[in-house]
């Protein structure tokens, strides 16, 4: 159960990890019990890139739509028969919020009867075994991964394998999905799956698709890394001309698209994270008229999608408008207007811009500018304390670089002579040690229990010598605080008898001899 947990997390990005908590924690508080499902766990288990997150509950979406926005989101639109909600998570996070269902076809070409259900009976209903997994993002069974139809199997066989006999006849929405997940992960389609989809092609069951599943077709193209690849299929296949009866790759501006995609990468590679999909779209209708682009616009169920299509050669132009103004009339102005505007229409306006000057400036963003940060000083900086925990750091590592994409800043003694002034002081000192009662104490300690010279002594033995180391160790620590303590006086030995001179005994006999 961990293990999927640890892979989902290790998988997605920053964002993507935000959202899956943001979604977890509106529908707790909703009471629905929520799974990450679909194109998201296929992905986290095969490894390959994760394009957005489909997550389904257990009750109606469309009622936490207010949750959503209140927590920062933007509602692209929804599907009332489905009760799925399409929605922007905060950091650009694709998602689809969508209720556990069951959807049962009477009729080829008829819209499904759709019922609420369980979760593995929403599981029944998906396209292909691969899509058919749920992951739990619920207390008690969080990671608790689910796949009633082995499509982790599958996906290291790497084969598209349907889920029932009838797939192709009552959705057929997925001749153009097998196609698409074939053109994408280069998997063939298992053997009675090929089978049934060349019946389902050859009895024109496509006739049949719906006008929602062709708007769900078009935009899952804008998303696609390989866009291009997969409308040449799609044209070979004959599903180009049912999405739009005039569209065929002929309309494609491929060289734009291929220099698109490039340019995605490179901003990718600088840590950059722009969404291309309106300009995906944009490419590969840029030679029907506008009736015929404006029909397939409107069939898209996400409405953001639609208006940030719609609006975004408007939106380039004056991009460009501010570029070729004094807005952006030195590095460092132009380096602030581009940090600053909307990623996607930089990525755009770098592919289709016109004018030499603005082409240029875009350029040296992406390049020539980014060398000159090299330049900054930063192990100098450390050293003059001017570290990323400072306050002021960020507008002073600014100034430099703007400083230096200006030229107002020629060499390394330059750059040196602005920083020094704004250098903090150093720290002050630290404090001398306190000298405290107990360090007193154990000076005076051993001086004052000594007990006084010679008594409690025999004579003619000297005081043992230990007392004075005794001192010395007591007073150790102290040493650097307070004066050492004066050492006790030494034991004086004690007296020793006097001899009688023998002269004196001679002369007390001579004496006694006399008296005798």
């Amino acid at each position: 159960m961990a293990d999927y947990i640890y892979t989902m997390e290790l998988r997605l990005t920053p964002n993507q990890q935000k959202g899956v908590t943001l979604v977890q924690d509106i529908a707790r508080a909703a009471g629905m019990n929520v799974y990450l499902t679909g194109g998201a766990v296929r992905d986290i288990i095969s490894g390959l890139p994760i394009r957005d997150l489909d997550f389904t509950v257990q009750g109606n979406p469309l009622k936490l739509q207010k949750d959503f926005e209140r927590a920062g989101a933007v509602i692209g639109g929804s599907d009332d028969d489905t009760k799925t909600l399409y929605v922007t998570l905060p950091g650009s996070v694709r998602a689809e919020v969508s209720s556990a269902r069951t959807e049962r076809y009477e009729k080829t070409g008829k819209p499904p009867i759709v019922t609420p259900a369980t979760l593995i009976e929403d599981l029944r209903r998906r396209d292909f075994t691969v899509n058919a997994m749920a992951l739990s993002l619920n207390p008690g069974s969080r990671g608790l991964l689910m796949d009633p139809y082995n499509g982790a199997a599958d996906i290291e066989a790497k084969l598209l394998r349907v889920l029932h006999n009838y797939a192709f006849v009552e959705d057929p929405s997925r001749l153009l999905r097998a196609s698409r997940f074939s053109a994408r992960f280069h998997w063939p389609l298992e053997e009675r799956t090929q089978a049934r989809y060349d019946s389902a092609k050859e009895n024109n069951y496509i006739e049949y698709i719906s006008d929602a599943a062709i708007g769900y077709e078009i935009e899952q193209l804008a998303y696609e890394d390989d866009p291009l690849n997969v409308v040449r299929v799609f044209e070979k296949e004959g599903w180009l001309k049912v999405l739009a009866p005039h569209w065929t790759t002929a309309k494609v501006d491929a060289p734009g698209l291929t220099q698109l995609m490039k340019t995605r990468q490179q901003m990718n590679d600088l840590g950059y994270a722009p969404d291309p999909s309106a300009a995906v779209l944009h490419f590969l209708t840029a030679k029907l008229n506008d009736k015929e682009a404006n029909d397939i616009r409107k069939q898209i169920p996400r409405r953001d999608l639609a208006d940030a299509w719609r609006d975004l050669e408007v939106h380039a132009k004056e991009l460009a408008k501010r570029l070729s103004g004094k807005e952006a009339s030195t590095p460092s102005r132009t380096w602030k207007l581009l940090s600053g505007a909307r990623q996607e229409l930089v990525l755009f306006l770098a592919v289709t811009a016109r004018q030499q000057a603005v082409a240029q400036k875009i350029k040296n963003f992406f390049t020539k500018w980014r060398q000159v940060q090299q330049k900054i000083p930063l192990p100098e900086m450390t050293e003059l304390l001017i570290t990323p925990q400072l306050p002021e750091y960020p507008k002073i590592a600014e100034d430099v670089f703007m400083l230096l994409l200006d030229g107002r800043l020629r060499s390394h003694t330059e750059a040196m002579k602005f920083l020094k002034p704004l250098a903090p002081p150093p720290p002050p000192p630290p404090p001398p040690p306190r000298r405290g009662r107990g360090a007193k104490a154990l000076a005076v300690a051993p001086a004052a229990s000594l007990p006084p010279a010679g008594k409690g002594k025999k004579k003619g033995k000297a005081e043992p010598a230990a007392a004075p180391a005794i001192a010395a160790k007591a007073t150790e620590p102290a040493k650097s605080a307070q004066r050492p303590a004066p050492k006790p006086p030494a034991a004086k030995p004690a007296k020793l008898a006097k001899k009688v001179p023998a002269k004196n005994h001679s002369s007390k006999s001579k004496n006694a001899s006399k008296k005798h």
